[in-house]
């Protein structure tokens, strides 16, 4: 059978003309697409139906048909196939329980800056900074620290001064592909640094690191570190500081500190009868301004008694403020709202290389899934043969594009 219709004088062939008719669902029509989709070195559906109805053949149907073959087509899906995505995961225990200040800690490090170091008759030796953030995963408290160089025991320095002025802390946040232990070879620190386990395990601390290449699973941190940076650069070109020196940088950074500490956590009230704001340093300091305290006529009978009072119930009005107004804003999921289906062991992959084009991105076999608490997998095991030798790496699936499942 073929189609009718009023091209008979049309300029065509026979074939456009008239073209064959043939049922969607017939195996002859799924072979038909994947010839010409092919043809056509493997564009989209308006391109291959194109080709299809110039070689005589109409296809019942074909729309539909055609986009399903384009989506289970394993070279359209390494061409431009979409990184795989998953529900937003419910947040650790660390971020949701009131705890002492920096208990729970995401560490991170940014920088560099050249800061003067010595005086000479020829000029002045440069050299650089870097600074470790330390922010409480529960309150949201910044320390800064800075360290000389990208080594272990730089950053061992920067824990013994965190350590002493915050006290110890029970778990230890961080990046593990940027800044610690993966593709950043800048910073020489992991967990199998001997100086750097064995100091951790004589105060009792863990360390988690997140997957690599994973910044937006360590958010707490990234965030704040884009606003120190933000402040920094305001106050270098507010006081047009051209050399800067080591004890200088301190200072900024101490500031820093300072500015971050004081910012709201939750919208600013416009209630009179409410007008302390929520901030870290309200329970850093047991401040909640500047203000100097008011003249009056005070009894010394009592004063550590009255005076352990007023900072503890300024601690628990934070701590209830933190529960009814900072918590419930962290209770909505602002993206990645809908479940999708799981990677599973087997899926033939393509891994995302961000060094290279996507053509010369390594296809990799899933061999192992971590699911996380929920049952969702957002972190998995692939291996993949680079120069004739296989490689076994951990990557969120934010990295990942399927090309070959079971479930499609």
């Amino acid at each position: 059978m073929r189609v009718g219709g009023r091209l008979s004088f049309a300029a065509l062939t026979e074939q456009e003309k008239q073209p064959v008719i043939i049922p969607h669902d017939h195996h002859i029509a799924k072979l038909i697409v994947k010839h010409y989709h092919n043809k056509v070195a493997h564009q989209g559906r308006h391109i291959t139906e194109g080709a299809i109805r110039a070689e005589g053949f109409w296809i019942l149907g074909g729309k539909r048909l055609i986009s399903a073959v384009i989506y289970k087509c394993v070279i359209c899906r390494k061409l431009r196939g979409r990184l795989e995505s998953q529900k937003m995961a419910d947040l650790p225990e660390d971020r949701v329980t009131p705890e002492p200040p920096f208990t729970s800690v995401g560490i991170d490090i940014f920088g560099p800056w050249s800061v003067v170091t010595r005086r000479t008759r020829g000029g002045s030796a440069d050299n650089k900074r870097w600074a470790v953030l330390f922010t409480c995963l529960s309150t949201r408290a910044v320390h800064i620290e800075l360290i000389e160089t990208m080594s272990a025991s730089s950053f061992i320095n920067s824990l013994r001064r965190f350590f002493s002025i915050r006290g110890p802390a029970k778990m230890l946040r961080s990046d593990r592909g940027t800044n610690f232990v993966g593709a950043c070879k800048e910073l020489d620190i992991c967990i199998a640094d001997s100086g750097v386990q064995d100091y951790l395990q004589n105060r009792g601390c863990t360390w988690i690191f997140n997957p690599p290449h994973s910044s937006h699973m360590g958010g707490a941190w990234e965030r704040l570190i884009g606003v120190a940076r933000r402040i920094l650069d305001a106050m270098l070109l507010q006081d047009k500081y051209t050399r800067l020196t080591h004890e200088t940088l301190s200072t900024f950074m101490a500031e820093v500190m300072a500015i971050m500490n004081a910012r709201p956590l939750v919208p600013v009230s416009s209630d009179p009868d409410n007008p302390m704001v929520l901030t870290p340093a309200m329970l850093l300091t047991q401040k909640v301004n500047s203000l100097s305290a008011p003249f009056g006529k005070f009894e010394t009978t009592g004063l550590h008694v009255k005076q352990w009072k007023q900072v503890q119930n300024l601690a628990d009005t934070f701590w209830k403020r933190w529960k009814r107004e900072y918590l419930s804003n962290l209770q909505s999921r602002r993206k990645w709202t809908q479940n999708r289906p799981n990677i599973q062991v087997g899926d033939v992959v393509l891994v995302k290389d961000s060094q290279e084009s996507r053509n010369e991105w390594p296809v990799g076999l899933i061999i192992n899934t971590l699911p996380s608490r929920d049952g969702r997998v957002r972190k998995v095991e692939v291996k993949i043969v680079k120069q004739g030798t296989a490689k076994m790496y951990t990557r969120p699936i934010s990295d990942i594009v399927v090309l070959v499942s079971d479930n499609t």
